[in-house]
């Protein structure tokens, strides 16, 4: 099995969260619940699974505060349990574009962790499970769903930007457009509430 089972998942959250309680963990929720409403509307995700991977997805939270090395750890950790799917999007969530330029602030790892991720990232090919989890990564807040305009603009007043910033938007951007094509309609409609909270 390459990602566990939903039960499982859910005790993975709740153990990351003894160990760094945060906004992180309402966010990973938000997340999935946002990947499982798509998934339902897509012609080849699975509903369940996409809803299990997005709780873990940030699941390298646990060993915080940190910031972009969460990435590496929860990659390997998700790794050593045996979970070579869900460690991917642990990985892949956070590069709309495989380039570790377009990363705004400041790298929290070592340079030989920086290296590594470079290593891992080097050669991907995004498949539509990864690019599921960059676009559902950019619907969710900890308090519920936003549209991508929105969390990008949270994600810049935190972290600040850079050159690459732009292209990096433009690319979120198109994502939905993808999965709003591929659906057959605004996801905005299918993430409860955020069409209520944005009228």
């Amino acid at each position: 099995m390459t990602v566990p089972n939903p039960a499982a998942a859910q005790a993975l959250l709740l153990e990351a969260e003894t160990m760094n309680p945060g906004a992180w963990v309402a966010h990973s929720r938000n997340v999935a619940r946002a990947a499982r409403f798509i998934a339902q509307r897509h012609p080849t995700l699975d509903p369940e699974r996409a809803h299990t991977l997005g709780l873990l997805h940030d699941l390298g939270r646990r060993t915080g505060p940190n910031r972009d090395r969460h990435i590496l750890d929860g990659y390997d950790h998700l790794m050593a349990l045996g979970y070579p799917d869900a460690a991917r999007i642990a990985l892949t969530h956070s590069f709309v574009n495989p380039q570790l330029s377009e990363r705004e602030g400041v790298w929290d790892g070592t340079s030989d962790e920086w290296e590594r991720l470079r290593g891992l990232l080097a050669g991907l090919t995004f498949a539509e499970e990864d690019r599921l989890f960059q676009l559902c990564d950019t619907l969710a807040l900890p308090d519920g769903f936003c549209i991508v305009e929105e969390r990008l603009i949270d994600v810049a007043l935190r972290h600040g930007v850079n050159d690459h910033s732009v292209s990096k938007w433009r690319a979120k951007l198109a994502l939905k457009r993808h999965f709003d094509q591929v659906c057959g309609g605004n996801l905005y409609r299918l993430l409860p509430g955020l069409c209520e909270r944005l009228s």
